[in-house]
């Protein structure tokens, strides 16, 4: 089911371990039990890195579940049906050292990529306050 920005980020408010909404969406797309309980969100919007964000590329920058078994995987194979019916050829996103990304696998997705842990974003000529998610290696996936 679609969702509004504003729910999408207060379901994550709500249920994310480790990250608060992010800042942005292109779109966001929701699992809702028969009466419609939002059970799930995932949030897509263009990519963090910017010399992915060529036009043709969209990332899944949050998905958040109240642990409603295989919500993950379904919002994670919606996503990608979403971003190539609006034109997108590819769709990403990353996990975090220590997750498993079984989600991820049973909607398709592949590794394509594994990112060490960088010392933070802050930069001198780019400041960024530490929002605990620097100095952890990550995995790049890809919807196939």
């Amino acid at each position: 089911m679609p969702v509004r920005f504003r729910a999408a980020c207060d379901f994550v408010e709500q249920w994310h371990r480790h990250h608060q909404p992010p800042a942005g969406h292109v779109f966001s797309v929701g699992a809702a039990d028969e009466k419609g309980v939002l059970l799930g969100v995932a949030i897509v919007g263009r990519p963090v890195a910017r010399h992915l964000d060529n036009g043709s590329t969209l990332e899944v920058t949050r998905t958040c579940t109240d642990g409603t078994p295989n919500a993950n995987s379904l919002l994670y194979a919606a996503a990608w049906r979403a971003a190539k019916a609006l034109g997108y050829r590819r769709l990403i996103t990353y996990t975090q050292h220590g997750e498993s990304g079984v989600s991820l696998r049973g909607a398709g997705w592949s590794v394509i990529a594994e990112r060490p842990a960088r010392p933070g974003w802050h930069r001198p000529a780019r400041p960024r306050v530490d929002r605990g998610n620097g100095h952890i290696a990550r995995t790049l996936w890809e919807a196939s």
